[in-house]
């Protein structure tokens, strides 16, 4: 069941459409992305979502509240950790749960909250004094202390070291299974990868890409290809004869071959169709979840048992996996950096 549900949405500065029909819809208890070049419209979507913009067309629901019409009620279900989040660098992290916790009708008990979050250490410690992780820590318990059944995280990962990034990963991950779904906007390509059940591309003010990150890259991006140097004449019919082999080339004594994404030739059509799906799985009628076998199925293990029969040997073998970086350079003409709008 969809717990947001954005349609034709539109917002305008002047003569300028920044967001021009965006229409997705999020999944209660899942993890979705929301990826943009600079510019994109991205921050401003979900800025319209939050109610800190109004709209100039079409419609959002947040649980069944329009944040433009209700936006008091907005705040009880909605909980909202922002691009440039900052508190006074006295206050201590005990402090601002407790103030964070007097806005709401029926706050979480804050005190386990920060337990959970590894920041009952910190309870005295002031803001100035806590690390890049430590305040990410705290922007996403101020974000839940509410008890919100969505949480929306912007840029939340920006600026912290690797490890940071990744103890933030696990964070995230923990907040969905409280049950909190989880509206995130990033600009790093690893970080949707890993955490984003489905995702949205969104370029020039419009949605060109909705579906989960292996679905975006089997429909966007190139096929994977094999390089190797053969150590005898390889069999080029039984090659080209293979399931998911699209092309046979060689170069010097080098060969190269290029196989349809996942397997088998791939049509656009569903591009836009909206889908729950968890990464390499898919629901039947019935809600059974099943794994996509095409996806896990390179086209490797077919070419190297082909040559093996025919006693030829595969040196300095490469495979080259198309990525979600290459179907975000195909689907917007630009390397994916952090934007603002």
């Amino acid at each position: 069941m969809a717990i947001i549900e954005v349609e034709r949405l539109e917002k305008r500065y002047g003569e300028r459409a920044v967001v021009d029909g965006v229409s997705f819809a999020v999944e209660e208890g899942e993890i979705f992305g929301i990826l943009g070049p600079n510019g994109a419209g991205k921050t401003t979507t979900v800025e319209c979502l939050e109610g800190l913009r109004s709209r100039d067309g079409g419609e959002i629901r947040v649980a069944g509240i329009d944040p433009q019409h209700n936006g008091g009620e907005l705040p009880h279900v909605l909980g909202v950790q922002l691009q440039e989040s900052e508190l006074p660098e006295r206050l201590t992290v005990g402090e601002a749960m407790s103030l964070y916790s007097g806005f709401y009708r029926a706050p979480v008990d804050w005190r386990g909250l920060i337990d959970e979050l590894g920041l009952s250490a910190s309870i005295t410690t002031q803001f100035r004094r806590l690390s890049g992780g430590q305040k990410q820590r705290l922007f996403i318990a101020l974000a839940l202390v509410g008890g919100p059944r969505v949480a929306v995280l912007d840029e939340l990962t920006t600026g912290l070291d690797p490890q940071a990034r990744r103890d933030t990963w696990d964070l995230i991950e923990s907040v969905r299974d409280r049950g909190v779904t989880v509206l995130m906007v990033t600009h790093f390509m690893e970080e949707a990868q890993r955490l984003c059940d489905r995702l949205a591309v969104i370029d020039a003010g419009a949605v060109v890409a909705l579906d989960t990150p292996a679905g975006v890259v089997a429909r966007h991006s190139g096929p994977p290809r094999l390089r190797f140097r053969p150590s005898a004449p390889v069999p080029w019919t039984t090659l080209e004869n293979l399931p998911g082999v699209r092309s046979i080339e060689a170069t010097g004594d080098q060969i190269a071959i290029t196989g349809h994404t996942n397997g088998h030739p791939q049509s656009n059509q569903h591009q836009n169709q909206h889908r729950h799906q968890h990464r390499n799985q898919h629901r039947d009628e019935h809600g059974h979840e099943h794994r996509d076998e095409h996806r896990d199925e390179p086209i490797v293990q077919s070419v190297m048992t082909a040559l093996s029969a025919s006693g030829v040997t595969a040196w300095d073998l490469h495979v080259d996996q198309p990525t979600l970086d290459d179907a975000f350079l195909a689907l917007t003409g630009q390397d994916l950096v952090e934007g603002t709008l």
